[in-house]
């Protein structure tokens, strides 16, 4: 094989691997081109059909009574319930019980729960939407190269993982990098709010329009959101939210980055505000 070859397999297979097709699905390999290319059967011929007689026909009485009907089974639960987070007190317990959750359909094919990274103390906590191929494999939210930037994002304010805790809506990767359902967010919300509730945090930054949208309750987009102060209601308090550009998005239209960069600079004035 030519290296040019060798080089365009090897992308090939990238690629594969980036849409979630990581695992063969049969002993021999299935050549799909040659068997569009086969001619097509040739189709018999219809048989003419009778016009129907316009007299009305007598009903004649079935030879055997019509057998009963078997009830359809009841449809199976898309999801099953989150178990009461209440009782749970630290964040580390709360990680043991989303990792034992089976109510949300994506942990069947994800290969790690992405739960969280940062400090457990911090005061700015960042939700984003969805694990992605190399937060899959490692285990944790924003490793990738939109964790990358977003690292870099934050140290241009003074921000690290010593002072902010990462997570997303979601824990599992949903094949492909597809945007999660509401479904699926939905079976994931009583952990994040106790998440939320646990880790208390001063201010909260929504990265994208998928978790602006879930965490805030409206259809709008994410360059009406963006920019403004929020509130979202955790128990007995309100928390200042502020929605921002995910960095994946920086990533594929560099051009948007100075709104990005606004952002930053509102939220680093609100956090001295709060000092």
């Amino acid at each position: 094989m030519s290296e040019s070859a060798a080089k365009q397999s090897s992308s090939l297979l990238d690629w594969y691997a980036a849409m979630g097709v990581d695992e063969a699905i049969g002993d021999a390999p299935v050549d799909r081109f040659a068997a569009s290319a086969a001619p097509p059967q040739a189709k018999e011929p219809l048989a003419k059909t009778p016009r129907p007689d316009p007299r009305p026909a007598s009903k004649a009485p079935p030879a055997t009574p019509p057998k009963a009907k078997r009830p359809a089974a009841p449809p199976p639960q898309a999801n099953t319930p989150a178990p009461a987070l209440d009782g749970i007190k630290t964040l580390a317990a709360l990680e043991e019980a989303a990792a034992a959750f089976d109510g949300c359909p994506l942990k069947r094919t994800a290969k790690t729960t992405c739960f969280a990274r940062g400090s457990e103390q911090a005061k700015v906590m960042l939700i984003g939407e969805a694990p992605g191929r190399d937060e899959d494999l490692q285990g944790k939210p924003f490793v990738g190269r939109a964790g990358k930037l977003l690292d870099k994002m934050l140290a241009s304010i003074g921000l690290d993982d010593t002072s902010v805790y990462i997570t997303n809506t979601i824990y599992w990767r949903p094949p492909g990098n597809r945007t999660p359902t509401p479904q699926e967010i939905a079976s994931c919300a009583p952990f994040l709010t106790r998440q939320i509730e646990l880790l208390a945090p001063e201010v909260i930054v929504l990265l994208g329009g998928a978790a602006a949208k879930s965490m805030l309750q409206t259809t709008e987009g994410i360059m009406r959101l963006r920019g403004k102060w929020k509130l979202y209601h955790a128990k007995d308090r309100d928390i200042p939210v502020l929605a921002t550009l995910h960095p994946a998005y920086l990533l594929r239209s560099p051009e948007a980055k100075r709104y990005a960069w606004r952002d930053l600079l509102m939220l680093k004035e609100g956090l001295s505000a709060l000092q």
